[in-house]
């Protein structure tokens, strides 16, 4: 059976509530959130929403995932995050009130949730909760794009390649299969643009790391092997 375009989802049974900067309201609250959001199936490859433009609400991820990007030299993309299941999206423009200095687009189909502007910031002001996680998810973010930027400076493109790998193994962890593999369903430009290196250096790369047996591949999709193999690769001690 095909789904609703437009689910309705309550924030109170939502399945990723527990993952979710809004797991720390209550159930009133909760209730205010639920009748002001609308919720929407999206396509793969649909955009949220662009660089540029100005912020309206917040978007939250039920279901899926969705990469956050920003455009370089030329049209190219570098992937910033991939944000899935509770994840919130655009809030930081919101609250800076500027324009969205990102661009996101789904990378499968996706179950989102939209809050306005208006019933986002009464929420924010009545909940310190929220606030504290608000803050906590800044504070992440922030060590992240450090720890990105130290990454791209310091370790070879193989050591980047191994530490994506391990990071995008914890968001696919998500969809663990029953023999307990994980399969990382990403583009070749994709994880190219991820790690900073051009695609026809990446597929080099997947194809030794296949050979050493640390992963292995079927079509487009990157299954992990060995897990501490690529551990020790990037050094990760």
């Amino acid at each position: 059976m095909r789904k609703p375009l437009r689910p309705s989802i309550a924030c109170q049974t939502c399945r990723s509530l527990g993952a979710s900067s809004f797991s720390s309201l209550c159930s009133h609250q909760l209730t205010a959130i639920s009748k002001g959001k609308s919720c929407t199936v999206y396509k793969k490859g649909q955009i949220l929403f662009h660089e540029g433009t100005r912020p309206l609400g917040v978007f939250c991820i039920n279901q899926g995932k969705v990469k956050v990007y920003k455009l370089g030299y030329e049209g190219k993309e570098q992937i910033i995050s991939i944000v899935h299941n509770g994840g919130l999206l655009g809030y930081k423009a919101l609250l800076a009130e500027e324009s969205y200095g990102v661009s996101a687009e789904t990378l499968e189909e996706c179950t989102i949730c939209f809050l306005p502007k208006s019933t986002f910031l009464q929420t924010l002001q009545e909940s310190s909760q929220l606030n504290q996680q608000i803050m906590k998810q800044v504070s992440q973010e922030l060590g992240l794009m450090t720890e990105n930027i130290t990454n791209q400076a310091q370790r070879s493109v193989r050591e980047r390649l191994a530490i994506t790998l391990l990071k995008l193994k914890d968001t696919y962890g998500l969809d663990t299969h029953d023999n307990g593999s994980i399969e990382i369903n990403l583009t070749r430009d994709d994880l190219a643009n991820i790690i900073g290196t051009a695609t026809e250096t990446l597929i080099r790369l997947l194809h030794e790391f296949k050979s050493d047996q640390l992963i292995s591949t079927q079509g487009r999709k990157i299954r992990i092997e060995d897990p501490a193999g690529l551990v020790r690769l990037a050094n990760l001690y």
